[in-house]
């Protein structure tokens, strides 16, 4: 049977939602807006890139309340960056923010945090050390480019509870910029002031967003 033969997977409630969402989009942010989308048809120049988390609880389009095209995101577990390296291997965070720094040439980079990030609550206990993967190893290996942060967070606060779990959130915001420093063309670009890195948290709890003074390396309400 050839591809176009085959049956359509059968209705489900999921697909209704997406489907009705959908319908809204196209009456509502679609239609009134065509000059928008002609001009994006030409090409994107975003200038900020966020790097946030995969966490369906925190999209950065609606924190932001932008507009298609405004910013470039990345999203994965814990909004992590990992340090730059030249070994052979599939890596996509690397591959956009070498998109986004030397092609689109964005202004600035904000990696966004949040509350009740299950990935930094898993580096906090390694509750998913030792699993296979397919049920754990994948998350596992990712999440341990938090293990050196990891260690003083539990020191001082433990592993247990909200005062860790932020600390730990927070310290996650910390080891993304430092490793965003770790790539070549980053590192010119912030010394030749032509790239700003911001860090940035935003907590669930009260929907209030919070930015990294990198001097002091504390997070404060934004104004």
């Amino acid at each position: 049977m050839q591809d176009q033969d085959k049956p359509l997977a059968p209705a489900s409630p999921q697909l209704d939602h997406l489907l009705d969402g959908y319908r809204r989009f196209r009456s509502t942010g679609w239609t009134p807006n065509r000059d928008r989308w002609a001009q994006l048809r030409e090409g994107q120049q975003p200038e900020v890139m966020v790097i946030a988390c995969s966490d369906s609880r925190v999209d950065p389009a609606q924190i932001f309340d932008v507009d298609p095209g405004e910013i470039f995101v990345v999203r994965n577990v814990a909004a992590l960056v990992p340090p730059f390296e030249t070994t052979a291997g599939y890596h996509g965070v690397s591959a956009a923010l070498e998109f986004a720094v030397q092609v689109l040439k964005v202004k600035e980079i904000l990696v966004l945090g949040h509350g009740m990030c299950g990935g930094c609550k898993a580096a906090l206990t390694q509750e998913l050390q030792g699993c296979e993967r397919g049920e754990g190893g994948f998350v596992a290996d990712w999440i341990s480019l938090l293990d050196e942060a990891r260690v003083p967070v539990a020191q001082q606060h433990g592993t247990e509870g909200r005062v860790a779990e932020r600390a730990m959130e927070q310290a996650g915001v910390r080891v993304s910029l430092q490793n965003l420093r770790t790539f070549p063309c980053v590192r010119r670009k912030e010394r030749e002031g032509e790239l700003t890195l911001r860090g940035a948290f935003f907590a669930i709890s009260d929907g209030v967003l919070h930015l990294l003074d990198e001097d002091s390396g504390h997070f404060h309400p934004a104004a």
